[in-house]
Formats: C-alpha cells, structure tokens, sequence
C-alpha cells in the first residue's frame, strides 16, 4: 500500500501499488495545477483510491466530465478523477514511497511548456495514447 498527503498534511490517502499506467503529462492544465512542467501520475480504478484523513478538507475541481481533487487548505493536487470518472490520476508528487511503475511516456507534448526541454527517452505523444 502506497500514501499520500497534501503539503500540509491535511489530506491523506492510499492506494494500492498497482497502477495500470504511468505518465508525464505536459498539458497546459496540468502544467498550471501544478505549477510544474509536467504532472507524472498513475493511472488506477478510481474506487482503489481510499481517503484516510481530511475528507471534509478536500475540493473538487473541474466539471463533470473530469476533475481535479485538491487541499482546502494548501492547494496540493492529490489526483484527479478522469475517463468518465472511472479512474484516478494520482500525482506521483504527493506519493511517500516510491511507486513500482514508473512513467513510461510523455504525453501532450505538442503543448508542453517553450522553456522546458525533454532530455530522457522516453516516447512522447501529443495526445493520450490509445
């Protein structure tokens, strides 16, 4: 079982290490939730996700097609809830051990930041594959 928590340690989760994909997404919406170049998740069956602490604490963000699950009180991105909220993007960022499946591709690299350049080998795509 792997946990994460918000900045503040207000919100806290955890979900089983057993994510069905791993990605870097480069996405003007990630970039700005994240305030980062890239957002590296993990994809998993959204009902595998379990909220430990701080429920009451936790937003949602987004609109019914997607949204994003952030801290009230520090702003954090925890995950978001994706394809017809069937799964979670959980951000590798708030996770506190290292998960077993690492990014394996950069995707929305069509619009991945000007100032940020690719330097693995990652394949790169400039939608989400499949």
């Amino acid at each position: 079982m792997l946990h994460g928590e918000c900045l503040c340690g207000a919100c806290r989760y955890e979900v089983p290490d057993e994510f069905e994909y791993a990605m870097n997404c480069h996405c003007s919406q990630c970039r700005r939730a994240t305030g980062s170049a890239f957002k590296p998740f993990g994809g998993i069956k959204i009902d595998l996700v379990r909220i430990v602490a701080g429920d009451g604490d936790m937003i949602r963000h987004g609109d019914e097609s997607a949204y994003d699950v952030i801290c009230r009180k520090c702003g954090s991105l925890l995950f978001s809830s994706v394809r017809e909220h069937q799964y979670a993007h959980v951000t590798y960022g708030t996770l506190m051990q290292a998960p077993t499946l690492l990014p394996a591709v950069h995707i929305f690299v069509a619009s991945k930041a000007q100032w940020y350049e690719i330097r693995d080998d990652l394949p790169q795509f400039d939608e989400f594959p499949g």
